[in-house]
């Protein structure tokens, strides 16, 4: 009983008013959820698109497992949780890209599709890093460099290879790859704001009034678990 309550006194004060700290909660609890419903169905489907399945599992439980951390650095100092949420995104982004070579392995994709992808959204995030928590003076400058990426990215998949693979596919395969098409567009597209809002640049004026971490937060929930529920619905449609 002693143990379990000094356990309890560890654990930070949410305040009523804390909206950041609210989606640092629910979206490690949303994350975590997740997680457990991917992993649960991976006996339903056959080799062929149980990894995919997989994959989306450890992408939400990776964000799950960082999210953790990251709400108790945020509660325990007020600062925003750069560092933990870049070493997420350096590993769940490229899953996220991984996930479009493995639906279309069936129209044929290679692996030099899935490394482009891979590579972009490495130097996306990288990037991205250097100017929100290194080079903070020339954050623009690196942000310019980063949305560089993520074009290459939404052009690859909108209308490059991605693209015409998704088409010889056809059917489910082609419906699933214009969602997560949709997801890169729109969804990740929140992305560039919370960093606009988090840097300063010619941009403050616009976005200076918005809260990086809840915009980030946010994103991070509706594409992480988005995208895997777009893998999973594909699945299950393919397994029928």
């Amino acid at each position: 009983m002693k143990t379990l309550l000094s356990m309890i006194a560890l654990v930070p004060e949410m305040a009523s008013t804390d909206y950041v700290g609210f989606t640092f909660f629910v979206g490690c609890m949303a994350m975590m959820a997740a997680s457990a419903f991917f992993f649960l169905s991976l006996n339903q489907f056959d080799s062929k698109w149980r990894t995919s399945v997989l994959v989306s599992g450890l992408i939400t439980f990776i964000a799950a497992v960082h999210y953790w951390y990251m709400r108790d650095y945020f509660a325990s100092t007020g600062d925003s949780p750069v560092f933990f949420r870049y070493v997420d995104w350096i590993l769940t982004v490229p899953l996220m890209c991984v996930e479009f070579y493995l639906i279309l392995k069936v129209a044929g994709a290679k692996q030099s599709l899935m490394w482009k992808m891979i590579g972009l959204s490495v130097v996306m995030l990288v990037t991205g890093y250097w100017g929100e928590a290194v080079a903070t003076d020339q954050a623009a400058l690196w942000g310019a460099i980063s949305g560089a990426a993520y074009f290459w990215i939404v052009y690859e998949i909108w209308l490059g290879g991605a693209k015409k693979l998704a088409e010889a596919a056809g059917g489910d395969v082609l419906s699933a790859h214009k969602i997560l098409c949709w997801f890169v567009l729109v969804g990740w597209a929140i992305y560039p704001v919370g960093y606009m809002a988090g840097t300063e640049g010619w941009y403050s004026g616009i976005f200076g009034g918005l809260d990086m971490d809840v915009i980030y937060n946010i994103g991070d929930a509706i594409n992480k678990i988005g995208f895997g529920l777009v893998i999973y619905s594909l699945a299950v449609k393919k397994q029928a």
